[in-house]
């Protein structure tokens, strides 16, 4: 038995009325996708809605960062494949390369390392009692520079060799009117750290402490529509200054 009696002929919906509310269904599902959807998730608006709601731009950063994410994946996953295929990788300058890079806004010297804060004071002097026993490993402080241009959509990076707890200045800054991506980030014996990351900056510049013996540096990524030329200087106790990418 049913519960309910069943509709007749008459109470059922016409084969044109079930017509015109598939067509509507259809039509508002694409008005939501091209004004709601596609400027949202993907930066896309053909219609200038996305733009009025402020959706574009959340759109397009979610892409950029997508995009990010990969970069960095791909570059992590080389990393871990090759950890020291950077020892013997030769360091490309300006002058090697034979791409004069573009005039570059003055760049002061980065200051010298700051001191240890006081809860690292015991493993730095723990540090330079091992050199003063074993005076072949003491390192001299050093002072390295290197431009390198980046076309759009390009990305390299800069790093340098460090042990566990020695500490390097550095100050970059991109050809004027020019803005990168940037990760500060170090890597080596199976261990990787993002130190600090930014998006379509022009310069920075402090000191980087390796928390770990192996590589610490610099990705830079150009996301803008022409070339751009970053140029970095640093200062430290390192023991080499390479282009890895």
């Amino acid at each position: 038995m049913y519960n309910t009696d069943m509709p007749t002929r008459a109470e059922l919906p016409s084969t044109r009325k079930l017509l015109r509310s598939t067509a509507i269904a259809v039509v508002s599902a694409t008005a939501i996708l091209v004004a709601v959807v596609l400027p949202a998730e993907y930066g896309i608006d053909p219609t200038g809605v996305g733009s009025a709601l402020n959706l574009t731009e959340m759109g397009e950063i979610k892409t950029q960062l997508a995009a990010e994410a990969e970069a960095d994946a791909a570059r992590d996953a080389a990393n871990r494949a090759a950890p020291s295929a950077g020892a013997n990788a030769a360091t490309l300058s300006p002058a090697t390369t034979g791409i004069a890079p573009p005039p570059v806004s003055p760049l002061a010297p980065p200051a010298p390392p700051a001191p240890p804060a006081p809860e690292r004071q015991s493993s730095i002097l723990g540090a330079l009692g091992a050199l003063i026993v074993s005076p072949a490993a003491a390192q001299e402080m050093r002072t390295d520079e290197m431009t390198i241009t980046l076309a759009p959509g390009e990305g390299a990076e800069i790093k340098l060799t460090m042990q566990e707890g020695e500490i390097a200045s550095f100050a970059w800054v991109v050809s004027e009117g020019g803005a990168v991506n940037y990760d500060t980030h170090g890597d080596g014996g199976g261990q990787n750290i993002s130190y600090e990351k930014g998006r379509a900056v022009s310069s920075d510049e402090g000191t980087i402490q390796a928390t770990f013996t192996g590589n610490h540096g610099w990705f830079w990524r150009n996301r803008g529509d022409a070339p751009v030329a970053v140029t970095l200087r640093t200062s430290g106790t390192y023991t080499a200054f390479e282009r890895k990418v």
